[in-house]
């Protein structure tokens, strides 16, 4: 079995397809704009695409599943700074003293999701 998308309910799917498509850097589908009750960002194979679906009712709860992102090309605070310029919120800091830690997030219609510390400050 193939995982092939990760489907994200969402009142503005092609926003917030936009919103991710910066966020990670991969293309929009090839079509896809704006109006369009399902949306894609097509990741690089063998990732997974984040796929946005048009849905009636707002987001209420805490997400049942998030994404945890570990940057490649910042660290993870960069990447927090990064990233709240683009419309992201802080939600909740596990930042520690010692360095260690992650930041919760959450996008432009309150989806929950991590930033780790990236591969360099894991000294992987």
């Amino acid at each position: 079995m193939i995982l092939r998308h990760v489907t994200v309910d969402s009142s503005e799917p092609y926003e917030l397809a936009r919103f991710w498509s910066e966020v990670t850097g991969w293309p929009l589908g090839e079509g896809d704009e704006p109006g369009d009750d399902e949306v894609l960002v097509d990741a690089p194979a063998p990732v997974p695409g984040l796929l946005f679906i048009r849905v009636p009712e707002a987001k209420t709860v805490k997400n049942r599943l998030h994404i945890d992102w570990q940057p490649d090309e910042r660290t993870r605070d960069e990447e927090v700074d990064r990233l709240t310029a683009l419309g992201a919120k802080l939600f909740e800091d596990h930042r520690t003293p010692d360095g260690l830690g992650w930041v919760t997030m959450q996008d432009l219609e309150g989806n929950e999701f991590c930033v780790e510390r990236s591969t360099l400050e894991r000294g992987v």
